[in-house]
């Protein structure tokens, strides 16, 4: 799931709180988090929905509730999401069968992935083949 695009990142000053949101929101649905990892402007989470709820439906109540108790809890973001829509729209989601240790590792490392690729993406300001500076 991912928030939706503004000046700073809300995710990153509300990430424990949402974090307690979207858990009392599974235990309400009998939806068991295996792993969950909140970045600075989305949230990977890998869990186990039981056959009795369609998919579709949980992320439904899942990004519809928990944005109305986000804006209960923190006023503030009223004024950044006049609309009261905290979540962009859509999510993806895939079943896991017998590589879900692939998924879980993902999870987990995924924060220290793009940092590196944020880090690879940087542009030389200056000229390596040359002693003057780019503009």
């Amino acid at each position: 799931m991912a928030n939706k695009p503004n000046d700073d990142s809300s995710l990153s000053h509300t990430r424990s709180d949402i974090g307690k949101i979207l858990r009392t929101l599974c235990e309400y649905k009998e939806v068991e988090i295996i792993e969950a990892h909140a970045m600075s402007d989305h949230i990977h989470m890998l869990v186990k929905i039981p056959p009795k709820l369609a998919v579709s439906s949980f992320m439904g109540y899942l990004k519809g509730k928990s944005s109305l108790m986000i804006f209960e809890r923190h006023a503030n973001l009223k004024y950044k999401y006049g609309n009261r829509n905290f979540w962009a729209k859509g999510y993806f989601v895939s079943t896991v069968g017998l590589n879900d240790e692939v998924v879980k590792e993902y999870i987990r490392n995924q924060e220290k992935q793009d940092m590196m690729e944020d880090n690879l993406g940087k542009k030389e300001y200056v000229d390596p083949f040359g002693s003057k500076p780019k503009n």
